[in-house]
């Protein structure tokens, strides 16, 4: 034993392992025990001061607003590297946090998609409406630190993490860390911030001397169930049936998709997406490579350092539908081009560009050959794509099933599909493969009680998770009342799955439906028309417990009947404006109103 350090070495080693809070711990409870003893310390020098320990320890809240996952994932990260670390902290979903309490909390680590045109994801409404309401609370007490996680092609990029991050400190809160803004290939920055935002954490806690008494609490990743396949590792399913489901002179081309997961064990709940990995049109990728006077088999190296074939690259490692203003002022540079720079120089040229202008039409209108592995790094990552499951699995077994609209652009003479949707309602045959996974979405569920009344409100694609709601309800034997309220441009065109509403409407299941036309006649109709049509009835089913569902698109539909069913409570209840607020609010916050928006 050595007289400068009185430790055997193989608690010497161990020691030197550990991080700064639980030393400061260690030392505090070695003191309390040496006293408790009644034994002296026996060493070469005086024996050190107790390290007092904190009345109350700080309280760490990692709070997740998540609408596609990824802030769930990364949130669910921060929770491990804090608890690695000695640090008592929670993983809360932003639906299950009580808005009202936040000036109670102490530390609130907070991590944020961004939805629509830089808005909070849904589960952070209430929260978001909290902080920017006439009612925002004192926040004097709190520290905090933000994590923003968006899409660069967008213009109110991470706007979602920008609002609460300036609003808390606006509020007299104490901010940690400099807000961090992540892209859709966001796991390097996620990664970044965790590492500082956790050291930081590790500091105050160390100077709190936290109390192990507390004990740490199990990780709390809301899942609808055990997932085997995730977007890192999805399955290879195949597709089993694609079928038109709009007419064939309809503006709109809305195909019927069922997938074969067949031995995959993977579980699903009504309510969940299904994220498909696309691999992009085989004449897409010829073009470009075309443009660039490259015949395919270049070698260029991927992301993580492997090594592929130009071809390859471009048709499973990159998003080559979606442009992006990083992608046109790279290219402006590369190219040389004097018309393309001056575009991106002009904020509002550039968004009109890219508004109508998919990176082979760049790369067409202002021609410049790259090398393989140049051409390969000015496109992002390919990202998976989410759809609505259109099925119960209680109803389908081993299938799931999406209702996809396919997206078509023309450009140049040429006529381009999105991603995902040409690949599965285009591309893909029959009986091809499809790299899937489940995307749990534990704030879009059915109320547990089978007997709660529904309102189900979505516009043209945003009918499929309501089709699976009714298989489910069907297969509980739930006994519930059903209204949906449907809208799309025409009755003889784009009455999606319209034999199984007529159905479910004949045999009782389905209580009422209001159906919206947007070009049947001279008049547009559009759902939210049809909620005001029938207000005095809307209003009479949320006094009878109803659950209401929106899905749809966010920026407009789902505005809209916001706004409308504002008025309504309003009118209805005899509330003013903000009371009707805090009441729909207060339907938020008790699962009562749930949106699936996009």
């Amino acid at each position: 034993m050595s007289q400068a350090n009185p430790l055997p070495s193989e608690i010497a080693d161990r020691l030197s392992s550990l991080s700064s809070t639980q030393l400061a711990w260690l030392s505090g409870y070695c003191w309390a025990q040496s006293q408790q003893n009644g034994a002296a310390v026996q060493t070469a020098f005086a024996a050190p001061e107790a390290v007092p320990l904190a009345a109350e320890p700080r309280r760490v809240t990692v709070l997740s607003a998540s609408q596609t996952g990824n802030a769930r994932r990364v949130a669910a990260d921060l929770l491990v590297k804090l608890e690695s670390a000695g640090i008592n902290a929670r993983l809360v979903a932003a639906a299950d946090f009580k808005s009202k309490t936040l000036p109670e909390e102490d530390i609130v680590l907070l991590i944020t998609s961004t939805q629509g045109e830089g808005e909070p994801p849904e589960e952070a409404v209430p929260l978001y409406k909290l902080l920017f309401g006439k009612k925002a609370p004192d926040l004097s007490k709190l520290s905090f630190a933000v994590l923003g996680l968006g899409d660069s092609s967008y213009p109110k990029f991470c706007q979602a993490g920008k609002d609460f991050d300036a609003k808390l400190a606006e509020l007299g809160a104490t901010r940690l860390s400099a807000l961090g803004e992540c892209d859709l290939d966001f796991q390097t920055a996620a990664n970044a911030w965790v590492e500082t935002v956790s050291a930081k954490v590790a500091e105050l806690c160390a100077q709190a001397a936290t109390s192990v008494s507390d004990g740490l609490k199990p990780v709390q990743t809301p899942s609808s169930a055990a997932q085997v396949y995730t977007k890192e590792q999805p399955f290879t399913a195949s597709l089993s049936v694609r079928q038109k489901i709009t007419a064939r002179n309809a503006e709109k081309d809305v195909q019927h998709i069922e997938i074969d997961l067949s031995g995959s064990d993977i579980r699903y709940q009504a309510g969940d997406s299904l994220g498909i990995w696309p691999m992009n049109a085989p004449d897409l990728v010829a073009e470009i490579l075309a443009l660039n006077n490259l015949n395919g088999s270049e070698t260029v190296r991927l992301a993580d350092g492997s090594e592929t074939d130009i071809q390859t690259a471009l048709t499973e490692h990159a998003d080559i539908t979606q442009n992006t203003p990083a992608f046109v002022q790279q290219y402006a540079a590369l190219s040389g081009s004097e018309d393309l720079q001056r575009t991106v120089e002009n904020a509002e040229a550039l968004d009109t560009y890219l508004a109508v202008t998919p990176p082979v039409g760049v790369l067409a209108d202002f021609p410049h050959p790259l090398e393989a592995q140049t051409l390969f790094g000015l496109f992002r990552p390919q990202t998976p794509r989410l759809y609505s499951i259109a099925s119960a699995q209680d109803e389908v077994g081993d299938e799931v099933h999406l209702t996809v609209g396919m997206v078509r652009y023309e450009h140049h003479g040429h006529t381009y599909t999105g991603a995902a949707s040409g690949f599965v309602g285009s591309t893909l045959e029959e009986g091809g493969s499809v790299r899937v996974f489940v995307e749990p979405n534990p704030h879009f569920r059915l109320p547990e009680n089978g007997d709660t009344p529904v309102i189900m409100i979505g516009a043209g694609t945003g009918i499929a998770p309501f089709r699976a709601f009714m298989q489910q309800r069907e297969a509980n034997g739930d006994t519930g009342k059903n209204w949906l309220v449907f809208g799309n441009q025409r009755f003889t065109n784009d009455f999606l799955y319209q034999a199984e509403w007529l159905q479910y409407r004949k045999n009782g299941l389905l209580t009422r439906a209001d159906l919206a036309w947007s070009r049947q006649g001279e008049e547009k109709v559009y759902v939210q028309h049809k909620l005001a049509e029938n207000a005095a009835e809307v209003w009479a089913w949320l006094q009878q417990g109803a659950h209401v569902y929106v899905c749809g698109d966010a920026t407009r539909m789902a505005r809209d009947v916001e706004n409308i069913l504002l008025d309504i409570i309003a009118e209805q209840g005899k509330l003013s404006r903000d009371d009707a607020e805090d009441y729909l609010n207060g339907l938020r916050e008790d699962r009562r109103y749930q949106r699936d928006v996009y």
